[in-house]
C-alpha cells in the first residue's frame, strides 16, 4: 500500500472512532501489523493485527477488535492482552473472526459465542488418489447416506450421554467399552482409546452433564442424537485430500504422515448444543451486569470473578461440557468415515493425526498446567476462530475447497497469545455471494474442477474459494512471524458440505 493511501485509510477509521497505527516492522522482521484500540479509550490495551501485505484493512472488524480488547467489568476483571490470526475478518454477533484476548479476573461467553469447539480433525490414510478415485462414487453415496440422509447410526444409553458431556472422549470411550450402541458396535474402540493422546487435552474438559440440554440427558433408556454425526453450516466441512509435500520430515514421519497419503479433514463443532449453552449464557452475562449502570457500547457482557465467582465457574463448565459434545462429534464424522472406507476399500486404518479446537476459553499459558480445573485460575485465553499453537503442537489450518490446506506444527509465540489461524479468512460474504445478479460462474467463483458434495447448490457457491483470501498468504505470514511452520501441505480431492 502506498504511503498517501495509507494515511488516508488511517485518517478514515479515526472519524470512525479508532486509534489506529501500522508498522511495517515488527520483531525485526518486514511484517505488516496494525495496532488498534478505541480513541476514546487510551488506557486499554492496544490490539495486534498481523496481516499479509495487500490483504484488505476492514474497518468493522477493526472496530469489533477494539471492542473486545475494551471489555471490562465494573466489579474487577479486563483484558489485559488482545491480538488476531492473519485470517482476521468481521464476525457476525459482534466479535470478529481470529480474535484472540488474554483475560485477568473474567470471562467474556460472548467472545466464545455459540460455535463452541468448533475445530478441526485430520486422519491419514494409505491409499493412493487411484485406488480411491476408483471407487469413489460407491464411497461418496454412502457417505451421503450419513451425513445428508440420516442414515448414521449414533444412538446411545442415556449414561453414555452423560459421560460423554462430564468427561468427553474418555468418558465416551468407557461407557461405550461396557455397552456399545449404534455403528460403534462396528469400531476398534481400542484404536479409539489409544488415539485420545492426539486429540488436544486428550478430548476432555470438566463438564457438567447437568449443564447439559435436558432431553440429551434422560434419567435412562435410549437417546438417538439428530445432532451427532453431522457437519452443519457455514464453513463446516469434511474434506478428502491427498498429502501432496512434506515439508518436515522428522515430524511427519513422528506424526504418521507420509507423501502421496490420503488425508481427511474435518471441520465442525458442538452445533446444537453450543447454540444452546453459548445463547443462555450471553443472557446471563447481560443479566448479571450490575443494575443501574449503562451497559457497555458494544454489548459485550463479562463475567467478573470478583463479582459473580460462581457464574465464572458454572459458565466455564458449560463451555466445557459443549466442549466434550465438539470432541465426540467431530470423533463420531470421522469415525462414520473410517467405518465406510473399511467397507468399501478394505482394511483401512486410517489413524488420527490430531484434533484440536477453536472458539474456546481455556487458562492462559502463564497459569499452570492447561488441564487443571479452569475455575481456580484467574487468567485465561479466549479464541474466537483461532486456535492453540502452542511449541510442538500439531496445527490444522484448512483453506479453501480449491486451495491447499495445511499441517503445521505450533512455535508457542506468546505476542500472539499461543495461537494461529483457523483457516484463509472470509473476503466476500455469503449474502454478497448469493445476492440477486451477483455472478455465479464456475470461473469467477473458482470452482473449476471443485469437487463440491452438497444437497444445496448454494452452498457451494457461498463457500466457492473466491469467498476466502489467499491461503499460502496467512501461512507464509505465520511463519515469518514464527507462530508456526509448516509440516505438511495437502490437496483438496473431494469435498462434504451440508
Amino acid at each position: 500500500m502506498q504511503p498517501k493511501n495509507l494515511q488516508r485509510l488511517l485518517r478514515a477509521l479515526g472519524r470512525q472512532g479508532l486509534d489506529v497505527t501500522y508498522s511495517d516492522v515488527y520483531d525485526g522482521l518486514r511484517l505488516r501489523t496494525y495496532s488498534v484500540r478505541l480513541a476514546n479509550s487510551p488506557d486499554t490495551p492496544a490490539a495486534e493485527v498481523l496481516l499479509p501485505e495487500g490483504f484488505p484493512v476492514e474497518a468493522k472488524a477493526l472496530k469489533q477488535l477494539a471492542n473486545l480488547a475494551n471489555v471490562r467489568h465494573p466489579a474487577g476483571g479486563c483484558v489485559c492482552r488482545a491480538c488476531a490470526t492473519p485470517d482476521f475478518h468481521p464476525g457476525d454477533a459482534g466479535v470478529a473472526i481470529g480474535s484472540v484476548v488474554e483475560t485477568v479476573d473474567q470471562v467474556i461467553p460472548g467472545a466464545v459465542g455459540s460455535d463452541i469447539n468448533c475445530g478441526m480433525r485430520l486422519h491419514v490414510a494409505d491409499l493412493t488418489i487411484d485406488e480411491f478415485l476408483k471407487k469413489r462414487d460407491l464411497f461418496v453415496e454412502r457417505m451421503k447416506g450419513d451425513y445428508f440422509f440420516g442414515t448414521r447410526d449414533v444412538t446411545m444409553t442415556a449414561h453414555t450421554m452423560r459421560a460423554l458431556f462430564q468427561y468427553g472422549v474418555p468418558g465416551w470411550l468407557d461407557a461405550m467399552l461396557d455397552n456399545a450402541t449404534g455403528s460403534v458396535v462396528k469400531s476398534d474402540l481400542q484404536q479409539l482409546s489409544q488415539e485420545c493422546d492426539r486429540i488436544f487435552l486428550d478430548g476432555s474438559m470438566n463438564g457438567n452433564w447437568k449443564l447439559a440440554p435436558a432431553e440429551l440427558v434422560p434419567d435412562d433408556g435410549l437417546v438417538r442424537d439428530g445432532g451427532l454425526g453431522t457437519i452443519g453450516s457455514g464453513n463446516h466441512f469434511v474434506e478428502v485430500q491427498r498429502v501432496d509435500k512434506v515439508e518436515n520430515r522428522a515430524l511427519a514421519h513422528a506424526w504418521g504422515v507420509r507423501e502421496g497419503q490420503l488425508a481427511f479433514m474435518i471441520h465442525s463443532g458442538s452445533r446444537n448444543v453450543g447454540k444452546y449453552i453459548g445463547g443462555m449464557w450471553r443472557d446471563r452475562a447481560k443479566a448479571a451486569w450490575p443494575q443501574g449502570l449503562k451497559y457497555p457500547e458494544s454489548h459485550i457482557f463479562p463475567l467478573s470473578a470478583h463479582s459473580h465467582p460462581e457464574l465464572v465457574a458454572s459458565y466455564l463448565a458449560a463451555e466445557a461440557t459443549a466442549a466434550n459434545y465438539g470432541f465426540i462429534n467431530r470423533l463420531l464424522l470421522a469415525e462414520l468415515l473410517r467405518l465406510r472406507l473399511r467397507e468399501v476399500y478394505g482394511d483401512i486404518e486410517a489413524p488420527l493425526v490430531y484434533d484440536l479446537p477453536h472458539n474456546i476459553t481455556l487458562p492462559s499459558a502463564d497459569s499452570g498446567d492447561k488441564a487443571n480445573s479452569q475455575s481456580k485460575i484467574a487468567r485465561w485465553v479466549t479464541r474466537k476462530g483461532a486456535c492453540p499453537a502452542y511449541v510442538g503442537q500439531p496445527v490444522i489450518i484448512p483453506g479453501s475447497m480449491g486451495a491447499y490446506s495445511y499441517l503445521m506444527v505450533g512455535k508457542g509465540n506468546p505476542a500472539f497469545c499461543h495461537s494461529a489461524s483457523h483457516g484463509a479468512g472470509r473476503v466476500r460474504s455469503r449474502f454478497e455471494l448469493n445476492r440477486k445478479g451477483a455472478s455465479h460462474t464456475e470461473a469467477e467463483l473458482g470452482l473449476t474442477g471443485v469437487d463440491c458434495i452438497t444437497l444445496r447448490e448454494e452452498r457451494r457457491i457461498e463457500e466457492a474459494p473466491a469467498a476466502y483470501k489467499p491461503i499460502q498468504s496467512v501461512i507464509d505470514v505465520q511463519v515469518e512471524a514464527n507462530m508456526v511452520d509448516v509440516v505438511a501441505r495437502l490437496s483438496p480431492i473431494l469435498t462434504f458440505k451440508a
